[in-house]
């Protein structure tokens, strides 16, 4: 065995790279939230007032057109995204887009619970499938940015404005970090544990008039639970989308969630948040391009993920990435960066905005040092 690499002088100030949950913003302390809800039912006067306040928020922050709604639901991302499936698919022919694993799991529930046959349309990780294919007379799910995967749509400019079917779109690793269109958006879901830093066990869902009328005019073949139901007696259930939750939520994560919307107006409201994204998206990219061994899972730029970034590390298997995140753990120079599980072995950095750019160009020496001390032993 040769001699160890040194290690770097400097670790990043706040190693926390996982792609979800993801790191709290900045300055973040549990003694800065707000507690006056907490211990009162939320369906009182202030528990309302703050679900609504956070959905205020959320709609101020995405420049979300007033004709879209905005709700919060529960089990995180899943649960809202299964809530529109579940309400919604069935009235026509479904399109699945697969290119990661949360994809492929949109197409099971289709298939094996729903029992319904999408067209499905796939790709290898790294790759996008054409989407320029997509039939828009049929139903669309897709995942906008492939946590697993580090592959996103580059743009909304394939979905038509004029489209028969309805455009669902899986956005949790994507809000806060791209400019969407959503005049293009008839459905979106995504979770606070993402690009805000929030907590996890919430879901937000957001619909589009279309998606409403589609709710108010069909009723699916197929039992609905309740936490997923959005209509009564034909009319869609307005509270749900005015802080009156379908189940109890916590309301210390919604406070959570609040003091992340807050921060976010602090560093520049969404654009700010796109923009530190994309920097640290770019100071990874710079570390990639300088090293030889390692390499960007989603080979294309333009729709290479700008959050979860997904890389290749030459010769490496599931034990040296295992070994190779646990080394980096042990120095707390970052903590959970190995590659999704189903995923092709290599790292995963999260660069959402919640992370400082200082600690991704900290991490670049770290990668070294764990790279030649797993080579050198």
């Amino acid at each position: 065995m040769t001699d160890l690499p040194a290690r770097p002088a400097h670790l990043p100030a706040r190693p926390y790279f996982s792609s979800g949950p993801c790191a709290k913003p900045p300055g973040w302390t549990p003694a800065n939230l707000a507690t006056e809800s907490l211990g009162r039912s939320h369906r009182s006067k202030i528990g309302k007032a703050r679900l609504q306040y956070s959905i205020d928020l959320m709609r101020e922050l995405l420049q979300l057109p007033d004709t879209h709604r905005i709700g919060i639901v529960p089990g995180s991302d899943t649960g809202a995204f299964e809530m529109a499936m579940w309400t919604m698919l069935g009235a026509k022919p479904v399109t699945a887009l697969a290119w990661e694993s949360f994809g492929e799991g949109w197409v099971t529930d289709a298939v094996k619970q729903l029992k319904i046959d999408p067209t499905v349309l796939r790709a290898d990780y790294g790759q996008l499938p054409d989407l320029n294919a997509v039939d828009w007379s049929n139903d669309v799910l897709f995942t906008w940015n492939g946590t697993t995967s580090g592959v996103r749509v580059p743009n909304a400019d394939w979905i038509p404005e004029a489209r028969e079917g309805l455009s669902f779109a899986d956005a949790t690793s994507a809000v806060f970090a791209y400019d969407i269109d959503w005049a293009k958006i008839d459905v979106a879901t995504f979770s606070w544990q993402k690009v805000l830093g929030g907590e996890g066990a919430h879901g937000v869902l957001i619909l589009g008039p279309r998606a409403v009328e589609r709710l108010e005019n069909y009723t699916p073949a197929w039992p609905l639970p309740k936490v997923f139901r959005l209509v009564s007696k034909g009319k869609l259930t307005e509270g749900v989308f005015k802080g009156e939750t379908i189940n109890t939520p916590s309301m210390l994560a919604v406070e959570d969630a609040i003091a992340a919307l807050e921060w976010a107006k602090t560093v520049g409201g969404g654009e700010g948040l796109i923009a530190r994204s994309d920097a640290n998206a770019a100071a990874l990219d710079k570390i990639v391009a300088e090293r030889a061994w390692l390499g960007h899972l989603a080979a294309d730029p333009a729709s290479r993920s700008r959050t979860s970034v997904c890389l290749t590390v030459e010769g490496a298997d599931e034990a040296f990435i295992k070994a190779f995140a646990g080394l980096l753990e042990k120095e707390h120079a970052a903590y959970d960066i190995a590659g999704y599980r189903d995923a092709p072995a290599g790292l995963r950095i999260w660069c959402g905005a919640t992370v400082d750019t200082a600690d991704i160009v900290a991490l670049g020496p770290w990668l070294d040092w764990a790279y030649a001390s797993l080579k050198a032993a």
